[in-house]
């Protein structure tokens, strides 16, 4: 199928995106194998991944909708619902927790005014847990957007809250 005819099927994705995902596929033995790559994309371009967007990315990857979706919803830096400009990913490892994990996560939620899993009511940020951001030997440890934390203490959260607040001005 062509670009045209995909865009034409499904207005969701730009016909950049689409060519894109089209080369993509074609460098793969199966289209498939382009589809963290083409999921990573649209999140890049969207900030997250919509139904529309994983409806027509899956026709033009030649998958179904939901083998795509069990591919977006595995990996966790995948996002299927929309979060805020900057994602603060906390590690909920044993390590991070066993050095106060939950002492920075609560004074984190407090500063931010959310809950985990939420995002601030001015869209700026969205905290999820995540299992392991492999940086153990600085526990506790969060990412925020790329930028890699750790140890961090409960006594850091407003400057580093403060810092991630100027960036996105």
């Amino acid at each position: 199928m062509s670009t045209a005819e995909l865009t034409a099927q499904g207005a969701e994705l730009p016909p950049d995106l689409v060519q894109t995902f089209i080369d993509m596929a074609h460098h793969e033995h199966h289209a498939r194998g382009a589809s963290i790559e083409a999921l990573r994309l649209v999140q890049e371009r969207f900030g997250w991944i919509s139904d529309a967007h994983l409806a027509h990315t899956a026709r033009i990857l030649g998958m179904s909708q939901a083998d795509l979706d069990g591919i977006a919803t595995y990996f966790n830096l995948l996002f299927r619902k929309p979060v805020g400009k900057k994602v603060i990913m906390l590690c909920d490892s044993v390590s991070c927790y066993i050095m106060g994990q939950e002492q920075t996560r609560e004074r984190l939620c407090k500063k931010l005014g959310v809950k985990v899993g939420e995002t601030t009511p001015d869209g700026e940020f969205t905290l999820l847990p995540i299992v392991c951001l492999g940086h153990c030997d600085h526990a506790p440890a969060m990412l925020i957007g790329k930028d890699l934390y750790g140890p961090v203490r409960p006594e850091d959260i407003d400057a580093i809250i403060d810092e991630a607040r100027e960036k996105t001005q």
